[in-house]
């Protein structure tokens, strides 16, 4: 088993308000109401293991979030770090590019454009480096095409 050393933490005044009015104030993501709550409870004193079960969360849990307190401030102990967003697939002109050749007839030998199609196209036209199939569905959802969907209107005679 192994030997954890006792949290201690003490959140001054300005601190303990400031958790206290986050607890009391409106919506709040559930983890950090859970973290406010173990802070809280740990800065009255009590073991890591009771302060686990009275907030559903591991001890693990808990004693990472004293530790983030006791480093690196309440902003860290309560909140997560930024985390980047997803790289850009490719930029507005590949987009235009991309659009244009959908716009234009399919290849030789095809009868209408499919999301594979617009991909392996893109690449072997080299308008973009690499792309997925996902990639380019996004892109023409956002366009409002489906060049995939053939519209076949049939009509019946009118008899007169």
């Amino acid at each position: 088993m192994r030997a954890y050393r006792r949290l201690n933490i003490c959140l001054p005044k300005r601190q303990r308000d400031k958790v206290d009015l986050l607890l009391r104030g409106g919506i709040q993501p559930v983890r950090v109401v859970l973290r406010a709550l173990a802070l809280t409870q740990l800065h009255d004193g009590k073991a890591v293991a009771e302060v686990a079960s009275n907030v559903r969360l591991t001890p693990k849990a808990v004693r990472e979030i004293g530790r983030r307190y006791e480093d690196q401030g309440l902003e860290r102990a309560l909140h997560d770090k930024q985390h980047p967003g997803a790289t850009v697939t490719f930029d507005a002109s590949q987009k235009q590019r991309i659009i244009a050749m959908v716009c234009s007839n399919p290849p030789e030998g095809c009868a209408r454009w499919t999301v594979r199609l617009v991909a392996e196209e893109a690449v072997k036209r080299k308008l973009v480096p690499d792309i997925g199939r996902e990639s380019i569905r996004i892109l023409l959802l956002h366009h409002d095409f489906k060049p995939w969907r053939e519209k076949n209107v049939v009509r019946g005679r009118t008899r007169s």
